[in-house]
């Protein structure tokens, strides 16, 4: 019986009714608990004693026919398991139907009545008529007198019987949690009515939704049950979905293999699942707009893996995910998701993508790789972790996961989330390998950074750290060794820059012994053999050494059948070759004509800036727009002709990312509008102002020039960051300069009604009063000489008489100008000086 049914009962349909519940004695009356969220009311029918409980039974078996999981339904039943706290006899008789059903029990022991009736008879492992008689008196009194004993007594035999659907678990003995429990005692029940993995699957998936792998591990993958692959492939899904590496770590382990589990179908599942509250939501849904406004509303069928829309939620496609990855890894995700055309497409570009996209029934060609990515995007790093530590190119793979978080966590607006990318430490993890690969074999170390690689699209792992902006990767000696050596190319890395530069102006001096070059040659066979050993790739011949498949070096009758001519004119080739496709050299050279370029600019703007057409521009002039004609194409080919599959628009937003590009525009804009302005006589010297103007912009270019240099490298950083505390500075300033010079201004010149004056007086001598500049004279008022000035604003405007300055409150002027001084010279100017020291040493360090 319910308490206070009638509140029930009068309840409107379709209408919350107020109900308290209240702690009432234990008895026939109960109260509903508040601590759940739905009820099933039954009423009693009194024709039919005990249909409640038989309707108790069917609705248990209902609910463990139901499905659920990840895909909505059909992923795996509801297991079911009833709790027996205390007890009445009565209750002996729905135990034994629930049962019958195969419904495990869970028995808490301790709790009184009939449980620990059942516990004390398990714990003898006998249950004989007596027993069972003589404890159902001890523990209910009043069954003495009751004609049901003996039924009890046979329930309880019977029950006993099916002792593996039974758990007992008494808490003030055992510290296993209530949901250890539970999934034991269903892990039980199953294994004693089947040892086939089907049968323990539900189990399974239940330990997966807990997260309790240790169940998995002792209770289920103990060795009892023969696991197949295909028996965990759908559990494999459930672990993946919900984020649970630790169990995608044991199914991995106990059977399943990726590269025949994971198919573009999953793997397009995976990113179906991804919460629409998450950043790579609305990522893919971006690109999914994207592609369907330039689709047109026309077009009905949809690419290979399209779905329709369900309740409005798109269904993404890997054409959206390779969209995405593209923007964060550039070309180093060249293709992926997408099959190799046999030929050139005729359609559009968009139309093509949409047609090589893989057969979803296709196993992927890099399947760890795969599920790094997808794990990388979501910041799942527990996950990502576990498949890059079992994926290959783990240096490559750690700074694209690197890269990927770096951009993610400058678009992520929850600031956790965006901690949480920052904090990941693929950087490091790539350091740690190749610091392994270089401590045990160097040249293998070299040839793991310059090799391409198979998973990032040929991508080499230099490429990889720059994209990346990976600075503590740079920073290893490994790295930093072969740089240099890439650098100098075939000359020694001990070459003096003067050597260079003399070599650089004159060129027959390569062909002496000023300049050394390194005795190691890649063209011979020895060395070829090393490399076989290394995977047989080019690419690391000919990035290491330079001198691969030389032209000059082959000589197919051998050296002694050649002419000593012959032989001399390969060395004077070589050695030209060799010394001007060195990196240092192209650099130098670079240096070198871009100093001329200034010169040649200063040259015009100071000495032969001509007057505009047809007396000028003279030859000089017409040299200089000749060059800056090819800098704005080395731009052009900096920002258009990078990657054939990107747009004109992303192309051109990369390229502005850059802030020396920006630079770079704003220099060959400024040199476009002052030759423009110089070609005519009206706006001559507006042109000659924008060119000198411009000058200083190309000048200024040389910073971005000399930023790899050892030392000048790090002080140009420090000036860069020392630049962001410069305007921080500055407002503070500019608060007690604005203050000052207004109200000195008022009291020292109320009368001058001239604007340009008025900015003088109120900004730009104060700003001078920092720097010592001070004149008394004009200020205080016993310092001032007699003047022939007026207030007469007419003469003051027409410039006939200064005007004459205010001396009244005079000495509030000069108490504004010590607590002036005293705050900028002083306070401020030393608050800078800290903040500068700050950066300095977080600079070095």
């Amino acid at each position: 019986m319910i308490h206070n049914r009638e509140a029930l009962l009068t309840a409107k349909v379709d209408e919350p009714t107020a109900y308290k519940p209240q702690d009432l004695p234990h008895g026939s009356v109960y109260s509903l608990d508040s601590h759940h969220s739905h009820f099933v009311l039954v009423e009693e029918d009194p024709n039919r004693p005990g249909a409640t409980s038989e309707m108790r039974v069917k609705l248990l078996k209902h609910i463990s026919l139901q499905r659920t999981g990840y895909g909505g339904t059909g992923s795996f039943e509801i297991p079911v398991l009833c709790l027996l706290v205390h007890g009445e006899p009565r209750i002996l008789k729905r135990m034994y139907k629930g049962i019958g059903n195969s419904t495990p029990w869970l028995i808490l022991a301790g709790s009184g009545g009939v449980a620990d009736i059942l516990v004390t008879l398990m714990n003898r492992g006998c249950w004989d008529a007596d027993s069972v008689h003589e404890l159902l008196l001890d523990t209910f009194p009043n069954a003495h007198h009751s004609t049901d004993i003996s039924n009890w007594v046979k329930l309880i035999q019977k029950i006993l019987d099916h002792g593996h659907l039974l758990t007992v678990h008494d808490p003030e003995q055992e510290s296993s949690e209530l949901d250890t429990v539970i999934l034991k005692a269903l892990v039980k029940a199953c294994k004693s009515q089947s040892q086939e993995a089907q049968d323990f699957l539900d189990e399974l998936k239940l330990a997966v939704a807990w997260n309790r792998v240790d169940i998995a591990k002792s209770d289920i993958f103990n060795g009892d049950v023969e696991w197949k692959a295909c028996d965990l492939e759908e559990v494999m899904m459930d672990a993946l979905i919900n984020d649970k590496p630790d169990f995608v770590r044991l199914f991995v382990d106990n059977g399943v293999n990726l590269g025949e589990f994971l198919t573009y179908g999953r793997l397009q599942e995976l990113y179906w699942s991804v919460s629409e509250k998450s950043l790579l939501h609305n990522l893919l849904l971006k690109k999914y707009e994207e592609k369907q406004l330039l689709l047109g509303a026309a077009r009905t069928p949809g690419p290979p893996g399209h779905h329709p829309t369900e309740q409005g939620k798109p269904r993404f496609t890997l054409f959206e995910v390779a969209k995405v990855l593209k923007d964060f890894l550039h070309d180093s995700c060249k293709g992926f998701y997408q099959k190799m055309p046999a030929e050139k497409p005729a359609k559009g570009r968009l139309f093509q993508s949409q047609k090589n996209l893989p057969e979803l029934e296709e196993h992927c060609e890099h399947p760890w790789r795969d599920l790094f990515l997808w794990a990388v995007l979501q910041n799942r790093q527990q996950m990502a972790n576990y498949f890059w530590a079992m994926g290959p190119e783990a240096v490559a793979a750690a700074l694209a996961g690197c890269k990927i978080l770096k951009e993610m966590a400058r678009l992520e607006s929850e600031a956790e989330s965006a901690r949480s990318m920052k904090e990941a430490k693929y950087e490091q993890f790539a350091l740690d390998v190749f610091g392994e690969c270089y401590s045990n074999s160097e040249d293998r170390a070299y040839a793991l950074l310059v090799r391409r690689t198979h998973c990032w699209s040929k991508s080499t792992v230099l490429n990889l750290a720059t994209e990346a902006d990976a600075k503590s990767f740079f920073a290893h000696d490994g790295v930093q060794a072969l740089l240099t050596k890439l650098w100098w190319g075939a000359m020694t890395t001990d070459t003096a820059i003067s050597k260079l530069v003399v070599s650089f102006f004159c060129p027959p001096l390569i062909w002496t012994n000023l300049i050394k070059f390194s005795d190691e040659e890649l063209d011979n066979r020895d060395g070829k053999k090393e490399f076989v050993e290394l995977d047989s790739l080019d690419t690391e011949k000919a990035l290491l050494l330079t001198n691969d498949d030389d032209p000059l070096d082959a000589s197919p009758g051998g050296q002694t059948s050649q002419s000593y001519a012959t032989v001399w004119w390969r060395f004077l080739l070589r050695r030209w070759r060799r010394f001007w496709s060195a990196p240092v050299t192209v650099f130098l050279g670079n240096v070198i004509m871009y100093f001329a370029f200034l010169c040649l600019f200063t040259y015009v703007l100071l000495l032969d800036f001509r007057p505009p057409p047809p007396s000028g521009p003279g030859a000089p002039e017409i040299m200089l727009y000749f060059w800056v004609f090819t800098l704005v194409l080395e731009e052009i080919r900096q920002s258009f002709f990078t990657d054939e599959e990107m747009n004109i628009l992303k192309k051109f937003k990369l390229y502005v990312e850059d802030n020396w590009n920006k630079c770079d525009m704003v220099a060959i804009s400024l040199f476009v509008v002052g030759v423009s302005c110089r070609m005519s006589n009206d706006t001559y010297e507006a042109g000659r102002t924008v060119l000198a103007i411009d000058f200083m912009v190309f000048t200024l270019r040389l910073i971005h020039i000399f930023a790899i240099h050892k030392q000048l490298g790090p002080k140009i950083i420090i000036v860069e960051r020392m630049m962001k505390d410069v305007f921080f500075f500055l407002f503070f300033l500019s608060v007690w300069l604005i203050a000052y010079g207004v109200a000195t201004q008022a009291l020292l010149h109320p009368n001058d009604p001239r604007i340009d004056w008025v900015f003088r007086r109120a900004l730009y001598r104060p700003y001078l009063h920092i720097f010592g500049q001070i004149p008394l004279d004009e200020i205080d008022a016993a310092r001032m000489p007699d003047i022939n000035c007026t207030n007469d604003s007419e003469e003051i405007i027409m410039g006939l008489r200064p005007p004459c300055p205010n001396v009244y409150a005079n000495w509030l002027v000069i108490l504004l100008l010590v607590i002036f001084l005293l705050v900028t010279n002083v306070l401020l100017l030393n608050l800078l000086i800290a903040m500068f020291s700050s950066v300095g040493e977080t600079g070095h360090r």
